[in-house]
C-alpha cells in the first residue's frame, strides 16, 4: 500500500474536497497533504478528512515551502501560472496532474515535460470534467467502424456552485480567448463570431443556446478517433432536472455520426449526468487519475510520459466508479 502522501494543491476547494473525499473513501490509509495559500482552510479540511495534514504552499520557492515531506503524487487544482508545482513534482520524480490550463496555455507544461521527460508522468488534465467526456465517448465509438462527426454539448446549470477557482478558469477560457479550436473536414480551425454560436438539445429535449469551447477533449478525441469533424459547445442555463422541479444536475451530450461495422450509417446520442453538478465528476476524475498514476488501483504505477486522462482511465472501471458516485449514463434518441 502507498505510504507517501498525495499532495492536493487547492485541496480545500470544491474540486479538492471531492477529490480527497473519493480518495479517502477508497483508500482510508493513504495520507493526504492538503495544500494551498490559506493555511487555516487547509488545516480545517485536513482535520475533517483525517489522516491528512494541511500545509501552506509557496509557489515562489523550488520546494513549494514543503520541506522534506515524502510525496507520491501532486495534483494542482487551480491555475499555476509559474508551473512551480509541475517542476517540483519533476524534481521529486513523482507524477503530476493539472486541470486548469486551457488548450491555448499548454506550452509551459509541455515544455517542462520535454526538458525532463524521464522524470515522472505528467498529465494534461484539462479535459471536460477530467475524463467524464472522453472516456465515455471512446467507449461509445466502439460501435462505429468510422466516426465522421463528433459533437459534444456540455450543460452547466447556472445555479451550480463552481467555486472561485473553477469560475476563474471558465472566465479565462471563455472570455480571454474569443475563439475556440475545432476540426472541420480534417483541418483544425478557430471558431469565431457567428461560427462560435451553437445549439444542442439537453437530456429532456430542450434546445439550449451554447458557445464554442475548446478543452483538450477536442484535440485528444480528434486524434485518437481520427475524426474529421469535432466540436465542443458549452451552455450555461437551466438543467433538465431543475426544469422538472428537482435539484440541479450537469449534463454532457455526446453525439456521434459515422458508419457501423457493416458499413451502414449510424448515429448515436448519449448523456453523462450527475445530479450534484460538475464538481463531483471533476473530483472523481482527478482521484481516478491519481490512483492510476501511483498504482493504488493494484496495477503497476504509470511510467514517465505525457498523458491525457483518457489514456490512463479504463472504461469499465470508470463507469463502475461513476455509478458509485451517483452519476449515470443515458442512451438518448437520435
Amino acid at each position: 500500500m502507498l505510504q507517501d502522501s498525495i499532495l492536493l494543491i487547492g485541496g480545500y476547494g470544491i474540486v479538492g474536497r471531492w477529490t480527497s473525499h473519493f480518495l479517502r473513501s477508497a483508500y482510508p490509509d493513504v495520507p493526504l497533504l492538503i495544500g494551498g495559500r490559506n493555511l487555516a482552510k487547509a488545516q480545517e479540511w485536513a482535520a475533517e478528512l483525517g489522516n491528512a495534514q494541511g500545509l501552506e504552499v509557496d509557489f515562489s520557492t523550488s520546494d513549494l515551502g514543503l520541506g522534506d515531506h515524502n510525496i507520491s503524487a501532486v495534483a494542482t487544482l487551480f491555475m499555476d501560472d509559474r508551473v512551480s508545482a509541475l517542476r517540483f513534482a519533476q524534481s521529486r520524480c513523482v507524477p503530476h496532474i493539472s486541470i486548469s490550463p486551457g488548450i491555448f496555455e499548454l506550452g509551459p507544461e509541455v515544455a517542462a515535460y520535454m526538458h525532463n521527460p524521464s522524470a515522472a508522468p505528467v498529465v494534461l488534465g484539462t479535459e471536460w470534467l477530467v475524463g467524464a467526456t472522453t472516456v465515455p465517448t471512446l467507449e461509445f465509438s466502439k460501435t462505429f467502424s468510422r466516426v465522421h462527426k463528433l459533437v459534444i454539448g456540455a450543460l452547466l446549470d447556472e445555479q451550480d456552485d463552481f467555486g472561485p477557482a473553477a469560475e476563474v478558469d471558465l472566465e479565462r477560457q471563455t472570455k480571454a480567448m474569443p475563439v475556440a479550436l475545432a476540426r472541420r473536414d480534417g483541418a483544425y480551425y478557430w471558431r469565431r463570431d457567428a461560427d462560435a454560436m451553437a445549439r444542442f438539445r439537453a437530456v429532456d429535449g430542450t434546445e439550449m443556446e451554447a458557445s464554442a469551447l475548446s478543452p483538450n477533449d477536442v484535440v485528444g478525441l480528434a486524434t485518437v478517433l481520427d475524426t474529421p469533424n469535432v466540436q465542443f459547445n458549452l451552455a450555461i442555463g437551466e438543467s433538465s432536472s431543475r426544469r422538472r422541479g428537482e435539484p440541479i444536475s450537469t449534463e454532457i451530450i455526446i453525439e456521434l455520426e459515422g458508419e457501423d461495422h457493416y458499413g451502414q450509417a449510424l448515429r448515436t446520442r448519449h448523456a453523462i449526468v450527475h445530479p450534484q453538478g460538475q464538481m463531483p465528476l471533476t473530483g472523481l476524475g482527478v482521484a481516478l487519475v491519481l490512483e492510476r498514476l501511483t498504482g493504488l488501483d493494484g496495477n503497476p504505477a504509470t511510467p514517465p510520459g505525457l498523458y491525457f486522462p483518457y489514456q490512463l482511465l479504463e472504461a469499465s472501471s470508470y463507469f463502475d466508479r461513476l455509478k458509485q458516485a451517483g452519476g449515470s449514463v443515458m442512451t438518448l434518441e437520435g
